[in-house]
């Protein structure tokens, strides 16, 4: 998250419900020990105005909390090489954790893999799935590929197998349908994080941030989430494929199309002949902006029901 400088602090108001969901993000980063990133959302609050002082004394109060128990987080940045080494440890006793479980009891993938395939979703779907990363039993891989060709899943839990079965070392392609497109994906290609997408991914956030950060980083802290979510859900199908020619007018379709979406759901958002005018969305390409707000707009109604 990038934050603010000193002078761009009073621009910055928080509305009740775009309160809300930080509110929401910071509770599923904490559940999910996610403490460098929600160490950056909290900066990001404190800079805010237009909030009761209570707010901003937990905020600190977290923060400081969160600080005196990871003393790495007191940089608003780590060097890549600390990160890597912090993330190779935190995987590695996670690794450690589960196979111990797993030979403590003999059906402890099986019990994983019934919590996936046949309960309902929750967040211990997407728990059991990254402990499923860890087992080196061999029925896993067979079990979820099936699940993905027979089961109408939500396309966010598709890509989380997907990610799963490529952290489990599986290689090859799988076939199944994404939003009623049949898709072939190459496992080991899937992307594990956000910064793993190829680079026409990230110019097209890079777009949208020229436009935003400094006159309207809340909108672009939303397009961040909902930008990752989005190609995440759509990876590999037709939409997805057309990001990756680098073309100048594609990057610029899919930038408007995101600021579009994103300024839709935000109190005094910017109209839309505004936002094409300041992606260059002239009269030839007003038709494949439309087609892809669209299919953005459909994904952002949808939901992880």
């Amino acid at each position: 998250m990038n934050n603010l400088r000193p002078d761009e602090k009073d621009n910055v108001f928080l509305f009740p419900k775009t309160l809300d969901y930080y509110q929401i993000e910071l509770t599923r980063m904490l559940e999910r020990e996610q403490y460098k990133e929600a160490a950056g959302l909290l900066r990001f609050l404190l800079q805010c105005q237009g909030m009761e002082q209570r707010n901003y004394e937990e905020w600190q109060a977290l923060l400081d909390w969160l600080i005196s128990a990871f003393p790495g987080l007191q940089e608003e940045s780590l060097e890549d090489e600390e990160t890597g080494f912090a993330d190779q440890a935190e995987e590695e006793m996670a690794r450690q954790h589960v196979q111990a479980k797993a030979a403590e009891d003999k059906e402890y993938a099986a019990k994983l893999l019934q919590t996936v395939t046949g309960q309902p979703l929750s967040e211990q779907t997407f728990l059991a799935l990254d402990q499923l990363s860890y087992l080196e039993s061999s029925d896993v891989d067979e079990v979820l590929v099936q699940w993905l060709g027979r089961q109408k899943l939500h396309p966010l839990l598709q890509y989380r197998v997907l990610q799963t079965l490529r952290r489990r070392g599986k290689t090859g392609h799988v076939t199944f349908l994404r939003t009623g497109e049949r898709v072939e994906i190459d496992v080991e290609s899937v992307p594990l994080r956000p910064e793993d997408f190829p680079p026409s991914i990230q110019s097209i956030l890079e777009r949208v941030g020229d436009q935003t950060q400094v006159h309207d980083p809340t909108l672009f802290y939303f397009a961040q989430e909902l930008w990752f979510q989005f190609v995440m859900a759509i990876y590999g199908t037709m939409d997805y494929r057309s990001m990756l020619a680098e073309e100048d007018d594609i990057i610029d379709i899919w930038a408007a199309a995101l600021h579009q979406i994103v300024s839709d759901t935000l109190p005094g958002g910017q109209g839309d002949e505004e936002i094409r005018a300041l992606y260059g969305i002239t009269d030839h390409l007003r038709l494949r902006f439309e087609q892809a707000y669209r299919s953005m707009r459909q994904f952002a109604s949808f939901g992880l029901k």
